[in-house]
């Protein structure tokens, strides 16, 4: 009577924990740590973040900053944030996500105030002269 031998590798449940549709940026976060069968402190490590920041983000009770974002995109392997790169607003808020910079060291670098940044992510106002030129030379980079 022959024998036969299923050699089939299943993968590990992703647990309960595991969101079909993740809708935060902290459910992004989870669900992919969870994929790759990480846990909160090989992600901290990889991140550069104490464990609790990952505990805290993963369950939506703080955002990290922007200089956290590069890494967290390069994990995630895809940009998890939903912006309008048709606006100029948009494509500026996009430059400092995937650069990890805040509106404060963008606008440093600029050479504007903080605020500056701010109107210009929400679209209340327009750069004019120099500034604008800098801009676009920025974003296109």
């Amino acid at each position: 009577m022959p024998i036969s031998r299923l050699d089939r590798k299943l993968p590990k449940p992703l647990g309960e924990k595991y969101l079909q549709l993740p809708t935060t940026l902290g459910e992004r976060i989870r669900n992919r740590r969870l994929e790759k069968g990480m846990l909160q402190k090989d992600l901290a490590h990889l991140i550069g973040v104490i464990e609790d920041c990952v505990t805290f983000r993963e369950n939506n009770r703080s955002q990290p900053g922007a200089n956290y974002y590069p890494k967290i995109i390069q994990f995630l392997e895809y940009f998890p944030f939903e912006i309008d790169t048709k606006t100029l607003g948009g494509q500026i808020k996009m430059y400092r996500f995937i650069n990890g910079l805040s509106q404060d060291a963008l606008a440093n670098r600029l050479e504007v105030d903080e605020s500056t940044i701010y109107h210009y992510e929400k679209g209340n106002h327009k750069p004019q002269g120099k500034l604008r030129l800098k801009l676009q030379v920025l974003l296109s980079t």
